[in-house]
């Protein structure tokens, strides 16, 4: 791939519409993305609702980035088609940006790869992460996902999760029922960093702590919230107290089964520097060797960035056996 050749990379989740564009030796050029609107206290959109507000807004992201591709090489571009690897895996929302990924690459007569989103995420989130070769845990942590995985080479395998409401989904809920706005993480985050917690809410966990649930949880939140048991900030603060627990737990359990020794935080949950501060505490009174990452802020989150560094990577292999 020429040097100034570029990769665009196209994301449409359930909560984001994104492109990026990066160099042929992974720099980031661009990150441009949009949340999609959530009316008040709604907890989210209907598939056929995102699929037509990512529609619109895909035409005003590549404005935006057409600057910094300026007078580069458009030689590939690489789409988020599915949420993750498994071949069931579907969500109407990806076929807005794998079709435009697509029209936009037979116009230019280069290459759309595919990638899934949660490659595409922890992709995003290894980028100045402090991450070491080699094989590492991944915990996948937003409003559609809480997935604990191990990347060994090149093979993605799920080790556990949520049985139940996901990590992103809990913060949400209780965002809304607190009256902030969706999504809520950046909002309750804020009322959290001025409450306090006592660890009052139970981890439920399964399978030595590879599985867990948080439908329990949010019953016992939403009780405080109508009957005002709790100040609105130590709820706050308890959402991201359970979560911190929680997550050291399936994290320790994820390198007693497969003897991995790094850990990779990605998804939008991660992106929280409260959760990333209690996170660590956690897992350093449990096991004090295990090297834990998190990506940037601005990578955590629902992005394409991870899915141009896909690509780059699918352009240098199919260019390897021309």
């Amino acid at each position: 791939m020429a040097e100034n050749s570029v990769v665009i990379g196209v994301d449409t989740s359930c909560y984001t519409t994104s492109v990026a564009a990066v160099t042929a030796d992974g720099r980031v050029l661009a990150s441009c993305r949009r949340l999609l609107p959530v009316p008040q206290g709604e907890r989210g959109l209907r598939q056929s609702e995102a699929v037509f507000i990512h529609v619109r807004q895909l035409p005003i992201l590549f404005e935006e980035l057409a600057p910094f591709v300026h007078g580069k090489r458009i030689a590939a571009v690489c789409a988020s088609r599915t949420p993750r690897d498994d071949a069931a895996s579907y969500m109407p929302v990806f076929h807005a940006g794998d079709a435009q990924a697509r029209a936009l690459a037979a116009m230019l007569g280069v290459p759309c790869f595919a990638a899934t989103h949660q490659r595409g995420h922890i992709a995003a989130a290894r980028v100045d992460s402090g991450l070491l070769s080699g094989d590492l845990l991944a915990l996948h942590l937003s409003g559609g996902t809480t997935e604990l995985l191990s990347l060994v080479g090149d093979d993605l395998t799920l080790l556990g999760g949520t049985l139940d409401l996901h990590a992103g989904q809990l913060v949400d809920r209780a965002g809304v029922a607190l009256g902030l706005p969706f999504p809520a993480g950046p909002h309750l985050e804020q009322r959290a960093l001025r409450g306090t917690s006592a660890s009052r809410l139970t981890i439920t966990t399964r399978d030595g702590g590879l599985h867990c649930h948080f439908s329990g949880a949010e019953t016992q939140l939403m009780r405080w919230v109508k009957q005002g048991e709790l100040p609105c900030d130590d709820i706050a603060r308890e959402v991201y107290d359970l979560l911190a627990r929680t997550v050291a737990r399936m994290v320790c359990a994820g390198a007693e089964k497969t003897g991995i020794r790094q850990v990779l935080m990605a998804g939008g949950v991660a992106s929280s520097a409260l959760f990333k501060q209690m996170v660590r505490e956690r897992i350093m009174k449990r096991d004090r060797n295990l090297h834990v990452c998190f990506g940037k802020p601005e990578y955590s989150g629902d992005n394409a960035v991870g899915v141009a560094l896909i690509g780059t990577e699918k352009l240098r292999k199919a260019e390897r056996t021309c």
